[in-house]
């Protein structure tokens, strides 16, 4: 608690931001961690009960999407990797779809064809399993926002590992070159599936930015306030043309990739690292800070054992609201699995490809491809 109140100070600019955030916003980042961690919860019952063969869990790194998330304005566009999960329900998606997604259920946007999930309606544009592909995808936003003269900013995720790849290069390069309004939030978190980060980069993440000219700056992944501000400050500079930024947020992933590989995780690191990340919990750091230096969270004067017992017993209400919303959540999502499975023609709906027939040379002779059964012309194709 010491090192996380001390962040709290250490930079003027971060500082003011947090000074100014009300009790209703202390609230809500506390009440999104919690949800997150309630989210990855149930998934890892279900596969516990058989329900899923797997799930990608966010477990230890909750501050990282809910603090970026909530530092955006409405009409800003962000694009989660499948562990931020948290950045989804923050940005107005319902937990239930995040977890219909899991389920491959028909009533969510992928119709069942892919537990990527997201919601372009929201400005949640939804990931796929290439790491860092949604980085040239993100900098075609940024260049289109910058084009119109919007003042939105775009945000995407990128893990230590995914940042090796030829996606993040040529995407970050050229978002590099054109300056438009993109933080990529680098999720380091020590590990690139089973690969230590000393393994696969000889320099800190934080450097990274310096390769592309462009300015970089890190804060304290299990710290939701430090996270917060830092997005902040970086988007209210984006919206001023300065753009774009990597944000290096230093955080711990406390599992495996995914949940079958959770004993993988605990031979890569000692139980001692282990235990220095889970005090560094970032829900219970805080929630302490809440309790021991935070405002009276229900707006009024107080002090004292009087600040803590509101404070406690406000903190208790969310913990049980959001309960009940995921529980909520979780039931609504089962009784999807069981009444609203896709339908077989569902696997062809939306998906631009030629029909069989054209496939083995029909195109080369100038024939328009099929959709789901019918030509397409151009002013099919939406977006």
């Amino acid at each position: 608690m010491a090192d996380y109140r001390a962040r709290l100070s250490a930079r003027e600019d971060r500082r003011r931001v947090i000074e100014a955030l009300a009790p209703r916003a202390l609230l809500g980042l506390y009440e999104g961690m919690v949800r997150f961690r309630l989210h990855d919860i149930a998934l890892k019952r279900w596969v516990r009960q058989g329900i899923i063969s797997k799930a990608w869990l966010g477990t230890g790194e909750e501050a990282v999407a809910i603090g970026t998330a909530r530092a955006l304005r409405a009409g800003d566009v962000v694009g989660p990797m499948i562990r931020n999960a948290g950045a989804c329900h923050e940005r107005g998606m319902p937990v239930a779809d995040l977890l219909r997604a899991y389920l491959g259920t028909a009533d969510q946007i992928t119709r069942g064809r892919d537990l990527h999930t997201g919601d372009p309606a929201r400005g949640i544009i939804p990931p796929n399993s290439m790491m860092a592909n949604l980085v040239p995808v993100f900098t075609g936003i940024g260049l289109a926002i910058r084009r119109r003269g919007g003042r939105q900013v775009a945000l995407t995720y990128v893990g230590d590992g995914a940042s090796r790849t030829a996606a993040f290069h040529e995407g970050f390069n050229f978002a590099a070159v054109q300056r438009v309004p993109v933080i990529i939030v680098l999720q380091d978190n020590q590990v690139a599936l089973g690969t230590r980060t000393e393994s696969h980069s000889a320099a800190p993440m934080d450097l990274l930015h310096s390769a592309y000219g462009v300015p970089g700056d890190v804060c304290d992944g299990n710290n939701v306030l430090d996270v917060y501000a830092a997005t902040a400050v970086l988007a209210r500079r984006c919206r001023r043309g300065e753009g774009p930024f990597i944000l290096t947020a230093r955080t711990f992933r406390m599992g495996g990739h995914a949940t079958h590989d959770d004993a993988e995780a605990r031979r890569l690191f000692s139980p001692e690292h282990f235990r220095h990340w889970g005090r560094r919990d970032p829900i219970g750091t805080f929630e302490a800070y809440l309790m021991e230096d935070g405002p009276p969270l229900d707006g009024r004067r107080r002090a004292g054992a009087a600040r803590r017992a509101v404070n406690r017993r406000l903190l208790a209400e969310s913990e049980a609201r959001v309960t009940a919303e995921v529980e909520a959540a979780v039931a609504a999502a089962l009784l999807s699995r069981r009444s609203a499975m896709p339908e077989p023609e569902d696997a062809v709906r939306g998906v631009y490809a030629p029909a069989p027939a054209e496939a083995a040379g029909g195109a080369a002779k100038g024939r328009r491809p099929r959709v789901a059964g019918r030509r397409v012309s151009l002013s099919d194709v939406r977006g």
